[in-house]
């Protein structure tokens, strides 16, 4: 049987009764260590769960997904996902693939930011397609997560945004030169998220378009979710820029319609309170920003 375990957004104890029964039992356990992190390393995992731990990055999830596989239409293997299994779409690849190979699999969901971000006060029924923010470079500087932030406050809903994470990335230098020599991991802040949404309102508002957003357009960001020292602070997007939210993992929510609820659940959280006391929503059952 493969077993694919969610771990939680947290700590090591975030893991379910099941899950760590499981985890226990298997004989190998990987833990993939690409589309997210614990707030603790893999180290203090193993002492927990007590289990050494393989670690799967996205070469071997992708690439080498038939190591994973071996053995397990005999045996116990377990998948471990920070979050929830399904959070990311590679890991419906290694489904198919063992589905495929005619072995077993079973999944133990556990909790994920996309559930869990209903924390910073927006109803997750009122959310639309999730969108992922990348790191610009000097030559790349793609703006499709724009659009897609742009059709769902068209239809009044929030958007949720991922950022993004390198890790195990090399430089195009040592790729050309063939050499495995990885550059430290890098994890987006929402400071640099707003900061390159910031830049593609600008471009769109020289070239005459009408905008989707703007600097005051209502935001939520979030660091660390389910973690003890978790962090949220709500307000324009021009002021979540300067807020210091500390250590990974960010995210970056941007709201659509509010409900007079919503508004109230984001003032708890106001970079500047008197900015939300401005709203007034007494004659309308919703309000969204510019």
């Amino acid at each position: 049987m493969l077993y694919l375990i969610g771990l939680g957004l947290g700590d090591a104890k975030d893991v379910t009764i099941r899950g760590l029964e499981v985890i226990r039992s298997c004989a190998r356990v990987y833990l993939e260590a690409y589309t997210s992190i614990l707030t603790v390393g893999k180290e203090h995992l193993e002492e927990y769960y007590g289990r050494e731990l393989i670690l799967a990055d996205r070469e071997t999830v992708e690439q080498d997904a038939d190591e994973i596989l071996r053995d397990a239409a005999v045996s116990d293997i377990a998948f471990l996902v920070v979050g929830d299994p399904f959070g990311a779409t590679t890991h419906s690849d290694l489904v198919l693939r063992a589905a495929k190979a005619g072995i077993q699999y079973r999944v133990i969901h556990n909790a994920s930011i996309l559930s869990a971000v209903g924390c910073c006060g927006l109803q997750l029924y009122n959310f639309g397609e999730t969108v992922s923010i990348v790191f610009w470079t000097d030559t790349w500087k793609p703006e499709s997560f724009y659009d897609k932030i742009r059709r769902n406050r068209l239809s009044g809903m929030h958007t949720m945004c991922l950022l993004d994470i390198k890790v195990k990335e090399q430089s195009i230098e040592n790729l050309m030169k063939g050499k495995k020599v990885f550059e430290p991991p890098r994890y987006m802040t929402v400071n640099q998220a707003v900061e390159q949404l910031l830049q593609i309102v600008q471009n769109r508002r020289e070239q005459g378009e009408e905008l989707a957003l703007s600097e005051n357009t209502i935001c939520a960001g979030l660091a660390r979710v389910g973690a003890s020292d978790q962090h949220i602070a709500t307000g324009t997007l021009q002021q979540l820029s300067t807020v210091d939210f500390g250590a990974p993992l960010h995210s970056l929510v941007i709201s659509g319609c509010m409900h007079p609820l919503e508004l109230d659940m984001l003032r708890l959280y106001a970079v500047d309170p008197s900015f939300f006391d401005q709203i007034n929503v007494e004659d309308s059952s919703t309000y969204r920003s510019s």
